[in-house]
């Protein structure tokens, strides 16, 4: 067939870059980046290059959610059904629950990876058809403090700024966020800026060293949860060296005398003090802010997932208007959106304290006029329970049914003791869901499969406001269909059990969406002016649209207040929901690795996005580790009071004495017999955006006591790596501890995938569990190496792949022992490396004298798979300025010249690897 190419846009972050998806009208595959699309000009992170790799049709086969399905009872296998008995049963079990308990006891839980369109549809399947007011998104738990901090402060959830502005600011003060890892596009951007910027200023606030404050100017390192008093510090020098913008702050504000009233008592030493920083850095930080002729700020989950999100949002914004550093080119507050579509689903009302349009849920007129648009009387008039609260409200029995498309609350969700609680006590649980493997899919009682990324067609909206086309490029999968036909379709059989006529009459995504635009007409968002022709045309359009794209707002000082000035939101500085304690000495907070995303059931399906670090992990500062007698590699119980998880110690300098780190990513799917790292996080929420603490948790890291530890690797072709993957997976809660991970391809391997299986458990593990991994690696037969020591409990199985003995690297391995005895093992399966030049130490308890795996340097550059020691040694040859030593290894090796997320661990490998001097 010929090759066909379709432009769209990528499901990850909120950046939202333009892609090109190349298929053949069946199958994608490839995927670059959209040289036209003005978020990114043909830019794709790691993430975004192998976008084509989770459509593959082994991923489409094996992985993807492909028929309707259901389970007979809670824990039965899921048996495929029709989409016509689906729907029937599930809509006459929602008309049943309805009619017995009310249209409150029915909550639908919905994602920030949904289109505006199907965003529209579930908000009127939820109000509207069911009547309920409890509908919520997962973008509660990562932009919900944004929404309120700007609808406090300037009137309306509207980000003033660009993504040019970026290239525009003078100054950039970066809080609560890793642009170099979470917005990598963004952050080239930020880059090259600087570089043709002289005296260009970043400061970064980070209680981490991350990626992006190694490049900072300024790196203000403060103490978890002190966002608040840091900013209130920072006015304070601004005041008391006049930097203030008087004339701006008479004519366009109100409420600034009782601000600065409040951070009178807030000098710089006694900020410096509460967060830990240096005085002079906090004087440095608001001069470069204050006096530099244009400053941007950009943040993210570090302001917003906290019990102070609001607050922290606000005080942020306090200073931009404090200084006049709003509504002109490469200034202003601007927030960074964690998901592709959560300012769509902003902008639909999707959410329990949001109605279409940027309406409020509290306001009786606002739902009159929502009324009105819908055709709808007698709408639930008020705001629904939030995500906490509905999952809460789900464990004490008030929910009876859940209905939850496009997420993962099984491992995205705080405290998931009361997560799984809410999960097994609801009656009826439908998940809406592209993936199979979930770890919500096992409590669902209906599964139904959803088209996505490649099969969809409709809208979303980045974090400038800029509305971008999705497009579908192949058929969906299987029987999978899109989320709003779903919800409509299911909803009609309900309207009809009411006696009524479909209240969701749509014929396709476009028919939505222009209900959506209808819900604009006058308000701040207003899109009337636009049309999907018009996308198609010219491209993607920033909101406001009456008669233009509109690239930044309040450039006329006029805010979106009822008499147009901004509010100065006085808070006082509060701290952390829960705090440390001699029993819970380490402030837990969460972040994420490059590669990966959310919960990894998409980027998760793609080998190579595991290479740079592709093991969960709990880091740690050394001091810390040195000081509780903790070793690196060492297996550790993070407790809470909530709950604890097992994982590995990474020691890392970057970590500040008393902090612990762990990737967000980790849910049972991947750590089986735990409930994944947001067991120990906890509900605790802002009182304003109900956003949840995820930042921070006060926990104890002690010594797990499982010696005995158990590795099951093997190298199989692609089409049977997902039944070893689920073999393995299923044997995971039969250990203290276990992960089961996929390896990526070594090049001159062939296609192979490999699988590790980890486990560690307080006993040697029992006969009956080694013969069943022994049959599912498939170490039986003639041709399978045996060592065992069943006196000492020790036990290998290795298989070495076909071909030359001599060069034949492992194929498959099973160890069994104490600690790290074999586990060298591991790292020769990993690395293919041959196996001969070993051969006397495979079946003997010792080990060699040099393990020959453990040579390999980790990878830097995803992109091009290029790798620490390659570019150690490139650089060794590459002689100049740091920035010289920089091109000659990025022209010779290419890394770093694609998405540039490993560009900050290239500056430090030139920083730290001296040039050759000649003999």
């Amino acid at each position: 067939m010929s090759m066909q190419e379709t432009k769209s846009t990528c499901p990850y972050c909120g950046v939202g870059c333009g892609v090109v998806i190349e298929h053949d009208g069946t199958q994608i595959t490839g995927v670059r980046g959209d040289p036209d699309h003005p978020a990114n000009f043909g830019r794709l992170c790691t993430k975004g290059t192998n976008l084509h790799l989770t459509a593959t049709p082994v991923v489409i086969q094996h992985q993807r959610l492909r028929e309707p399905a259901k389970r007979a009872a809670r824990g039965a296998t899921p048996e495929v059904i029709s989409w016509e008995q689906a729907n029937r049963e599930i809509a006459d079990k929602l008309l049943a629950i309805r009619a017995e308990h009310g249209p409150e006891s029915i909550g639908i839980y919905i994602s920030g990876q949904l289109l505006t369109e199907d965003y529209h549809a579930f908000n009127k399947l939820a109000r509207a058809v069911l009547g309920t007011p409890h509908i919520d998104s997962n973008s509660r738990l990562c932009m919900s403090s944004a929404v309120v901090g700007y609808k406090q402060a300037l009137g309306a959830d509207a980000p003033p700024c660009s993504y040019e502005d970026i290239e525009l600011a003078d100054c950039i003060l970066v809080s609560g966020a890793n642009p170099a890892w979470a917005h990598p596009i963004l952050f080239r951007r930020l880059e090259a800026a600087r570089n043709g910027k002289p005296g260009h200023k970043l400061i970064v606030i980070d209680p981490r060293k991350t990626e992006t404050a190694e490049l900072a100017d300024l790196h203000l390192q403060i103490r978890p949860g002190t966002d608040v008093a840091l900013c209130h510090g920072l006015l304070h020098a601004v005041i008391w060296q006049g930097w203030t913008a008087d004339k701006f702050i008479a004519q366009h504000t109100e409420g600034f005398d009782a601000l600065k009233e409040l951070v009178r008592d807030w000098a710089p030493s006694r900020a410096a003090q509460v967060c830990g920083v240096s005085e002079a850095d906090i004087w440095q930080a608001a001069e470069w802010f204050a006096t530099s002729p244009s400053a941007l700020s950009l943040y993210c989950q570090g302001l917003n997932q906290s019990s102070s999100g609001t607050a922290k949002n606000t005080a942020l914004i306090n200073l931009h208007l404090a200084t006049g550093q709003i509504g002109k080119p490469g200034a202003g507050p601007f927030s960074l959106t964690g998901q592709p579509n959560a300012m769509g689903g902003r902008e639909s009302g999707g959410m329990a304290t949001l109605l279409p349009g940027h309406r409020d849920p509290a306001k009786a007129e606002d739902w009159a006029e929502i009324e009105a648009l819908w055709g709808v009387p007698g709408l639930p008039g008020k705001r629904g329970h939030t995500a906490v609260e509905m999952f809460e409200a789900a464990a004490r029995g008030e929910i009876k049914a859940l209905w939850i498309a496009c997420t993962n609350p099984a491992q995205s969700m705080p405290d998931q003791a009361t997560v799984r609680q809410a999960l097994e006590r609801c009656e009826l649980v439908v998940l809406q869901e592209a993936f199979a493997h979930t770890a919500t899919a096992k409590y669902a009682d209906y599964l139904l499969p959803a088209a996505t990324w490649g099969e969809k067609e409709g809208t979303v909206t980045n974090s400038e406001r800029r509305i971008s086309r999705v497009r579908p490029a192949v058929p969906a999968a299987g029987e999978s269909r899109a989320d709003w036909r779903i919800a409509r379709d299911i909803g009609a059989l309900v309207d009809a059990g009411l006696g009524r006529a479909p209240r969701i009459a749509a014929d396709g995504a476009e028919d939505l969406w222009l209900e959506h635009r209808d819900a604009t007409r006058g308000r701040d968002l207003d899109i009337t002016g636009l049309s999907w022709a018009t996308l198609d045309a010219d491209g993607p359009q920033q909101w406001p649209y009456v008669t233009g794209s509109t690239p930044r707002l309040y450039t006329d000082g006029r805010f979106a207040t009822a008499d147009g000035r901004a509010r100065f939101i006085t808070r006082p500085y509060q701290a952390t929901a829960e705090t440390t304690s001699p029993q819970r000495p380490f402030a837990l907070t969460t972040g994420r690795m490059r590669d990966q995303w959310h919960g990894m059931s998409r980027s998760g399906s793609v080998p190579k996005l595991f290479a740079h670090e592709g093991r969960p992990l709990v880091r740690i500062n050394p001091g810390d580790a040195a000081a509780a007698k903790l070793a690196e590699g060492e297996l550790v119980h993070v407790r809470s009071s909530r709950g604890a998880v097992v994982l590995p110690i990474k020691l890392d300098e970057n970590i500040a004495p008393a902090g612990a780190d762990i990737a967000m990513h980790w849910g049972d799917e991947f750590i089986g017999a735990q409930l994944g790292i947001n067991a120990v996080t906890h509900g605790a929420f802002c009182p304003d955006s109900k956003q949840p603490e995820l930042k921070f948790s006060a926990v104890a890291i002690e010594p797990a006591r499982l010696p005995w530890r158990l590795s099951a690797c093997a190298w199989v072709a692609p089409a049977d790596g997902p039944r070893l993957r689920e073999q393995l997976r299923a044997l995971m809660p039969r250990f203290g501890y276990a992960h089961c991970l996929p390896e990526p391809a070594k090049p001159g391997h062939g296609e192979q995938v490999g699988w590790a299986f980890e486990a560690a458990c307080s006993e040697v593990p029992a006969p009956e569990l080694i013969a069943e991994l022994t049959a599912v690696l498939g170490l039986t037969g003639a041709n399978v190496l045996s060592y065992a020591d069943t006196r000492r409990g020790r036990l290998r199985l290795l298989r070495l792949d076909s071909g030359e003995q001599q060069t034949a690297p492992l194929q498959a391995l099973l160890r069994v022992g104490q600690y790290d005895e074999g586990a060298w093992l591991v790292d020769l399966w990993r690395e293919r490396s041959a196996a001969a030049p070993v051969g006397r130490w495979l079946l003997s308890p010792g080990a060699p004298p040099t393990n020959p795996g453990a040579s390999a340097s980790p990878q830097v550059c995803n992109c091009f798979d290029v790798r620490e020691d390659v570019i150690r040694f490139t650089l060794a040859r590459c002689s100049g300025s740091p920035a010289e030593r920089l091109a000659k290894l990025q022209a010779e090796k290419r890394c770093g010249t694609q998405c540039g997320s490993c560009l900050p661990t290239l500056r430090r490998l030139v920083a730290t690897t001296p040039e050759e001097v000649p003999a």
